[in-house]
């Protein structure tokens, strides 16, 4: 498959300094196409990105031959546009997500051989936790999150861990807005949620049950940067009833505390830790 514009595709652009018809900037028109693609519409007519972008097909067609160009979409023999690889290759230069999963993943790498589950590694994009890894056996259960999909704050260990290490006014804004329903996980109610996030921040662990799409645990725990903010969370998802989650939890934040370490973090030492050590 290679990456070749559409040859009978208008070439003019708009004049330099004007705007499209409809006054909207022409690299937004061009990125809500892009913004079309999901796990569900993977590969798609002209007709079917004009349609779900809302702009004329001429237009449509202008702009996807552009990014076709460029390399951003691929149109494949049937006629229909696929997500390019250069787009994937710019996206891998991300500092929050490269340069947190090159330091990370040795040492998820050893979590998984010694749980044989998933393990996963996610950032906090905006309302969204966005995975940048997985790891997973053959005969691994199934998970609802695949890498570069994005995932709820609020019904997740994953993005609960982040909400939790996020700025006061950004939870707050979080939870005044209407729960998103997940599929498979209990609708957690706002008093609920904050005595979760405080637990979260004490025990450096977040934990949730789904019955969708399968019966699983997930554990949780923050990965801190040399500043001290929580730049990712880590965790690992096996069937419910498999393993304890309490026996997980030590693995799992003593795994997030040594990619924390690799980053620069200094973790305070505990009064318990130091009093013992002085006795």
């Amino acid at each position: 498959m290679t990456a070749t514009p559409d040859t009978d595709a208008p070439t003019e652009a708009p004049a330099r300094g004007k705007r499209p018809k409809q006054g909207e900037p022409v690299i937004d028109r061009a990125l809500s196409l892009l913004a079309v693609f999901s796990d569900r519409r993977r590969a798609l007519t002209l007709s079917e990105l004009a349609r779900h972008a809302d702009m004329p097909a001429p237009t449509a067609l202008r702009l996807i031959s552009r990014l076709v160009a460029w390399g951003a979409l691929e149109r494949l023999d049937d006629g229909r546009y696929v997500v390019g690889v250069r787009l994937w290759e710019v996206a891998s230069l991300s500092p929050r997500g490269h340069g947190v999963r090159e330091i990370a993943l040795p040492y998820l790498e050893d979590l998984f051989e010694v749980t044989r589950h998933h393990v996963l590694l996610a950032v906090r994009d905006n309302e969204e936790a966005v995975l940048i890894e997985r790891l997973s056996s053959k005969d691994a259960t199934e998970v609802a999150y695949r890498v570069g999909g994005r995932a709820p704050l609020r019904s997740t260990a994953v993005g609960l861990v982040l909400l939790a290490g996020a700025d006061q006014h950004f939870q707050e804004a979080i939870m005044a807005k209407p729960a998103e329903k997940e599929p498979g996980v209990a609708e957690m109610p706002e008093g609920q949620l904050r005595r979760t996030l405080s637990d979260v921040r004490r025990t450096g662990i977040a934990m949730i049950r789904r019955s969708h799409p399968s019966m699983t645990v997930s554990v949780a725990s923050p990965i801190f940067d040399a500043q001290g903010s929580v730049v990712a969370a880590l965790s690992i998802v096996v069937p419910d009833g498999s393993t304890p989650p309490n026996v997980l939890a030590p693995a799992v934040r003593a795994t997030a505390r040594a990619v924390s370490r690799n980053l620069g973090h200094q973790a305070t030492v505990s009064t318990e830790v130091r009093t013992h050590s002085r006795g």
